[in-house]
């Protein structure tokens, strides 16, 4: 049995194995590449190609394929074998550096936003070198980005690419500024906490709302929930250890750092944590993080589902992107330090997060804008859809006594003017966590706490990265022209800043409505509510000039984009819809009748045996049932007229979702969680909560 160090990786064409298999020509020819963005060169390419096709067949693998992110919210694969004609009529093992570096997939069935037209097939796959190679299911993975024909970005990892270039550019310019000559590059990290849950696959399988849209569209709340936190950090099942168990393994053998596993709030509910990478490699292995828990869920005889809301009245699961930056020496540029030095240039930084977040709210709130989301942001679970930051007591008072030129009251009693006092030393973790806050600050690092458990997590990093980028390239042409008096010019700089977009900052409960009207009656903090509100932030012109000027997207990328998620919006709660009606026209309405039925059938039979009885309660409860029968059926009727009138353009589709089929589901939805409760269990067509919260 292998140890964990041999197992970790070992499906990975690494820079371990590109040691051993490359000469150090090509070895090196492919670090510059990777590292410095030079070109590659064909030769280099066909002798990569070789050894990956070497390594890969010697671990069993037969075919490859560029492995890349429409804009579908899944990944995409085309496999193609190694096999090559041979002169004797057989057949050798082959892969040359074209088949590397670029593949051609038909692209006319892939979203585009109007990119281009149905009949303009073609679309272009490039190989992405600064993510490994991987072998999944005998087949060798190439991470690429994916264009069209015209060159345009049909993916998501190419405007990740994109906005980590945009910061890094802008970075490196605010640390040359403070002498750091040797850093020749910036890169984000990323670690996003995974929530799941896990339910029983014959109880799935009889569930049309859990197969079709990946939540309980019906279903009255179990008679125990998530109410004594009994769950929370408690001990794990087997059959759900055996599962982590087998799910890690299959995680390290593709170099993913599952770190940290637990059970979650809700019951059936989970957490998978990963040990923190670069964000484009955390963006790739947690789209096989999810793609895998699926796979070895049906192993186990289990469901992974990853909806944002899959039950109503219990928690939630949510993606906590945990966000930093870091200099190609191991600088983490949000961490404190030791020094004056390391002090003000963190505080540098530090601001521009929190200018880059005010100023950028709205692109924030869009890039987790879904329907499953809407469900969970707001809720008890979740932050509110109001974004705001929390950066704890300590370094709130540090700020504070910039903003004032005060004393700062803190483990040193100091004026804090920069360059001329020392900004003093404070710990990480010096004040609580706040679980309600959307962009919190944990010692070192952010932790955007918005992001739904089902979206790509590249989309939230592309805004934060764009938004950060932005405000470090504003600071830095001041810092650039200040003149001689560098240390002055720094100090108002990041005082400024505090003073102009301090409205941002908020340490206090995010559930209170009391917050809820100040943020935005008295700060004018956005309230974006549903997804059809917040997507409208993309198109707000200092928005698309800000993402076009670091050409993260173009203008047509971005109308695109915006196109692309408002239909899926309207899809996604169109197939909702349909399913209730389908659910309640074809299993609940005959349970219910049946059950009333039998109830009626019975009662008459006692009438007749036993007629001086008065029989209320049977009486009663068929006077309800049948009143619920009607309802329903209106209610229903009703649901299947909002859907006819979902008509005009994708913005028109989704507004009237908002503002009338979501309705009309939830009020159907109320009446037949109250005829499950009121139905004897034999006669209800489905399993419920309890069956499916606690049948695990």
């Amino acid at each position: 049995m292998s140890t964990i160090p041999e197992l970790f990786g070992s499906l990975v064409f690494d820079d371990k194995v590109m040691r051993a298999r490359l000469s150090s020509d090509v070895y090196h020819s492919l670090r510059d590449t990777i590292n410095k963005g030079k070109k590659l060169d064909l030769s280099v390419a066909n002798a990569v190609a070789a050894a990956m096709c070497e390594w890969a067949v010697e671990n069993g693998a037969t075919h490859f394929t560029h492995w890349f992110q429409p804009l579908t919210g899944i990944t995409a694969e085309k496999h193609d074998s190694f096999i090559t004609p041979a002169p004797d009529s057989h057949v050798i093992m082959e892969f040359s550096g074209r088949n590397l570096i670029t593949g051609e997939p038909d692209a006319s069935s892939f979203p585009s936003g109007g990119l281009r037209a149905t009949f303009e097939a073609r679309g272009y796959t490039a190989w992405d070198p600064t993510s490994y190679a991987f072998i999944k299911e005998k087949t060798l993975c190439i991470p690429t980005a994916f264009c069209s024909y015209g060159g345009e970005a049909l993916d998501k990892k190419t405007p990740l690419l994109r906005s980590m270039e945009a910061l890094d550019r802008q970075a490196m310019r605010i640390l040359k500024l403070f002498g750091n000559a040797d850093v020749k590059r910036v890169v984000t990290n990323a670690g996003p906490e995974q929530e799941y849950f896990l339910v029983d696959r014959d109880m799935y399988l009889k569930r049309k709302d859990l197969i079709y849209t990946g939540r309980t569209l019906f279903g009255a709340g179990a008679p125990k929930g998530q109410e004594l936190d009994d769950h929370y950090f408690g001990a794990i099942k087997p059959r759900v250890k055996a599962f982590m168990e087998e799910l890690d393994e299959e995680l390290w053998k593709l170099g993913i750092y599952a770190k940290t596993e637990h059970n979650e709030v809700a019951p059936c509910q989970h957490e998978l944590a990963p040990i923190y990478t670069t964000t484009n490699i955390a963006s790739d292995h947690n789209q096989l993080t999810m793609e895998i828990m699926k796979k070895v869920a049906r192993k186990h005889g289990l469901v992974c589902l990853l909806h944002e809301k899959p039950f109503a009245g219990v928690n939630g699961s949510g993606k906590h992107n945990n966000w930093s930056m870091a200099t190609d020496k191991g600088v983490n540029l949000l961490s404190p330090g030791d020094t004056p030095y390391e002090n003000a240039q963190f505080l540098v930084f530090l601001v521009a997060v929190i200018k880059a977040v005010d100023e950028y709210q709205g692109l924030l709130r869009m890039s987790v804008a879904s329907a499953g989301n809407d469900h969970r942001l707001g809720a008890n679970e979740a932050p509110p859809a109001i974004v705001s930051m929390f950066l704890g007591e300590e370094l709130t008072a540090v700020l504070e006594a910039i903003e004032t030129d005060s004393p700062y009251e803190g483990t040193e009693k100091k004026r804090l003017r920069l360059g001329a006092d020392v900004l003093p030393r404070f710990n990480r973790d010096t004040t609580d966590r706040n679980r309600t806050s959307p962009f919190a600050f944990t010692g070192n690092k952010f932790e955007f706490r918005m992001v739904g458990s089902n979206d790509s997590i590249s989309c939230a990093n592309v805004m934060i990265n764009g938004a950060v980028a932005e405000a470090l390239r504003q600071f830095a042409d001041v810092l650039e022209n200040c003149g001689g008096d560098f240390d002055s010019c720094l100090h108002d700089l990041i005082q400024n800043t505090i003073r102009e977009h301090k409205r941002i900052l908020f340490n206090g409960n995010g559930y209170d409505e009391a917050w809820i009207r100040e943020a935005t009656e008295v700060r004018g903090l956005k309230n974006l509510r549903t997804t059809p509100d917040a997507m409208q932030m993309v198109l707000v012109p200092d928005n698309v000039e800000m993402l076009t000027r670091h050409r993260i997207y173009s203008e047509a990328e971005i109308r695109s984009r915006y196109e692309i998620m408002m239909e899926n919006y309207v899809r996604t709660v169109r197939i909702e819809a349909l399913t209730m009606v389908d659910m309640t026209r074809r299993e609940i309405l005959p349970a219910v009748m049946r059950y009333c039925g039998d109830l009626s059938a019975s009662l008459n039979e006692k009438k007749a045996a036993v007629p001086d009885l008065d029989y209320k309660y049977e009486t009663k409860l068929i006077r309800v049932l049948s009143g619920l029968i009607d309802g329903i059926d209106e209610a229903v009727g009703a649901l299947e007229k909002s859907i006819v009138r979902i008509k005009g353009d994708n913005t028109q589709q989704a507004f009237h979702i908002r503002d009338d089929v979501l309705c009309r589901m939830e009020e159907l939805r109320g009446l037949c969680d109250q005829a499950e409760t009121l139905t004897a269990a034999d006669y209800w067509p489905f399993p419920t909560y309890g069956d499916l919260l606690f049948g695990v």
